[in-house]
């Protein structure tokens, strides 16, 4: 295979952006986002979307490129990478992908299950049961639904529970009898590399990274979109603390607290998603010069 995707993921706050920057200027390519809270145009302190510097040094696709009221998913982004790597790898036979969102990274190295659209009259059913009967309520939806999906999904992931029942609903199937877990075979090598740290520093990185959002606007960047907090794009962290610090439920000093703490819990998330992936190899991001050998030597063998 000529062509070469390099994924480059890790936890939030381990420095994906810095890393994946110098690497498109060493090998002359652009980069693909794969940060799903990236996509919107209307959250960028929050979500650490890249300075207008940096866009400036390499070309960047997928950043910011969405409305949050608009339905996207990881089967879409599968599509849209797909139809757009032609064309960088006519210009580049080594394309960049870095982010942190594990479920659309795989969607793209390995493909998802052909699962249909849905009706915006769907989704707004299920969101509204979801703000009115809480998570329980769609628990149980979801049970009386698909009950083998209900044994597997993450029950505290509102999202991934109303995705399933918007499909039980439109296609009259259960949504588990759509998750084949068949792996599509691409056209291009992927090489997958991770960068991570010891604990505590990754901690410490998190806790002044979101010290630095908050000097850098974020609860004013909040407060433009609190009206808007019933979007599920804006159900995120950074934004859903300071939601719950302006309806009065916190403090703005635990707000920040919480930010902090849930980050540092997502961190640990998805390293545990990424744990039974065996075909990524790891470096500390001060190891670049090792990260571009293993590259170099991976692309030309």
């Amino acid at each position: 295979m000529n062509n070469n995707l390099i994924v480059l993921l890790g936890p939030t706050g381990v420095g994906k952006t810095d890393i994946a920057i110098r690497l498109a200027q060493h090998f002359s390519s652009e980069i693909i986002s794969c940060d799903s809270r990236q996509f919107y145009r209307e959250m960028r302190t929050g979500t650490a979307v890249p300075s207008d510097e940096q866009l400036r040094l390499v070309k960047h696709h997928f950043i910011q490129f969405i409305t949050a009221d608009k339905y996207y998913s990881s089967s879409i982004f599968e599509r849209d990478v797909l139809a757009l790597l032609p064309s960088l790898f006519s210009k580049s036979r080594i394309v960049i992908m870095a982010g942190g969102s594990g479920m659309y990274i795989d969607a793209v190295c390995h493909g998802t299950d052909d699962i249909p659209d849905v009706e915006q009259e769907v989704r707004d059913k299920y969101n509204s049961l979801y703000i009115e009967t809480g998570i329980e309520g769609l628990r149980q939806a979801l049970k009386i639904l698909d009950p083998e999906h209900y044994k597997r999904v993450d029950l505290r992931n509102h999202k991934r529970i109303i995705r399933a029942l918007e499909i039980c609903e439109s296609t009259g199937r259960p949504y588990s009898s759509f998750l084949l877990r068949t792996r599509r075979d691409r056209d291009f090598r992927i090489i997958k590399t991770g960068l991570n740290m010891n604990r505590e520093e990754l901690y410490d990185r998190i806790n002044r990274r979101v010290d630095k959002m908050v000097s850098d606007g974020l609860e004013e960047e909040a407060r433009e979109l609190f009206q808007q907090r019933h979007l599920n794009a804006f159900n995120t962290l950074g934004y859903k603390e300071f939601f719950d610090y302006f309806e009065g439920k916190t403090s703005r000093e635990k707000a920040i607290e919480l930010i902090k703490r849930n980050s540092r819990r997502y961190s640990k998330r998805q390293l545990t998603w990424w744990a039974r992936d065996k075909e990524i190899t790891w470096f500390n991001p001060s190891e670049i010069d090792r990260i571009k050998s293993f590259l170099e030597e991976k692309i030309s063998g």
